[in-house]
């Protein structure tokens, strides 16, 4: 079940990653690795990827990981702190609201100028099927 609104999750292979997507709010649940794998798959860099993601957490999230049960953390995304998304604490994943995809790869690749950051939001975005910047929940 969605740990954002109760939804289904469905899972949604490629290239042998497994992600866990929400039919309903558009949701987004990354087993440890995966994102980073995906990142990779579309010419970004995975380092800079979990440097971006080894914030400090900033405030515990009411909603809750899907391994282990333990309530997830929010973090503020390398050098964009409006960029947040949830991790659990004892390293089982994330979980990424609708429209926070995109956010992700283009603060752990360089942004929306570079070359990298673009084609990256842009491989992720098809692959989700979205349109790039699309943060709507509906």
């Amino acid at each position: 079940m969605c740990p954002a609104c109760g939804g289904p999750l469905i899972v949604v292979e490629f290239e042998g990653v497994e992600v866990d997507h929400c039919c309903a709010c558009h949701g987004l649940w990354f087993d440890a690795g995966e994102l980073d794998v995906l990142v990779s798959l579309g010419g970004g860099d995975a380092e800079r990827l979990r440097a971006a993601l080894a914030a400090t957490p900033t405030e515990r999230s009411g909603r809750r990981c899907l391994r282990c049960g333990r309530r997830l953390q929010t973090v503020a995304v390398g050098d964009a702190p409006s960029v947040q998304v949830e991790r659990c604490r004892v390293g089982h994943g994330f979980w990424l609201d609708a429209g926070e995809l995109d956010r992700v790869a283009l603060a752990a690749t360089g942004g929306a100028g570079t070359p990298e950051g673009r084609a990256v939001a842009a491989f992720l975005a098809e692959l989700f099927r979205y349109r790039v910047g699309d943060s709507t929940k509906g």
